[in-house]
């Protein structure tokens, strides 16, 4: 993975691409994405969410992080993020139960303990869940998504939006409580289109 200036082991790398595997043999029948072709997922997918390690390692100064992402789809960049850091607890929540069932087979069967799945709104889960991130990709406006998410986050936790371009329009539109801190532009290899990590918690917090 030096492309992405990423040091990843052999095993690391394997499960990575037994997922990927699993997402396209799941994709045939219940559409978990609409890409389908194997180089594409490759791209796309599976290095677009490993664009995002270096700022979450950065971010976490080597103390295991409690990780939600949000409307998770096939796993993206949840299931991505539990391969690679096994000390993160990493929960991924999407309201298609096919979904969060896919999420459990790749616990299950890549050995990933620390990948949880749960299906339902992430707007219905209980207070106090405590995530020290919450992260989501392609999910919804960064309004909806902190407004839906606040409950989950930890006193001192962040948000973490994965966009295309810098979504000036919808920075705007945050409520007054929540601050952008960092927008960070991100490099995806072999992608042809613009990648940035809108960082944001709740105002007031250091």
């Amino acid at each position: 993975m030096d492309l992405l200036g990423l040091t990843l082991d052999a095993h690391t790398i394997d499960r990575l691409l037994a997922f990927l595997a699993l997402l396209q043999r799941w994709n045939r029948v219940y559409n978990l994405t609409a890409v389908r072709d194997p180089g594409e997922m490759l791209t796309q997918h599976l290095f677009d969410c490993l664009a995002v390690l270096p700022a979450l390692r950065r971010h976490a100064a080597g103390r295991p992080l409690k990780l939600l992402d949000v409307g998770s789809g096939g796993g993206l960049p949840g299931a991505v993020l539990a391969i690679v850091e096994p000390g993160w607890q990493v929960s991924c929540i999407d309201a298609v139960a096919k979904k969060a069932s896919f999420i459990r087979q790749v616990a299950g069967e890549l050995a990933l303990p620390n990948l949880h799945a749960l299906h339902g709104r992430v707007e219905a889960l209980p207070p106090g869940a405590g995530f020290d991130v919450v992260i989501s990709r392609a999910f919804a406006s960064l309004a909806d998504f902190v407004s839906w998410t606040r409950a989950a986050l930890a006193p001192q936790g962040i948000w973490l939006a994965m966009k295309g371009r810098a979504p000036d329009d919808e920075v705007a539109a945050l409520p007054a409580d929540v601050t952008v801190f960092h927008v960070e532009p991100l490099h995806v290899p072999a992608l042809k289109a613009q990648r940035c990590l809108v960082w944001l918690r709740p105002h007031g917090r250091d």
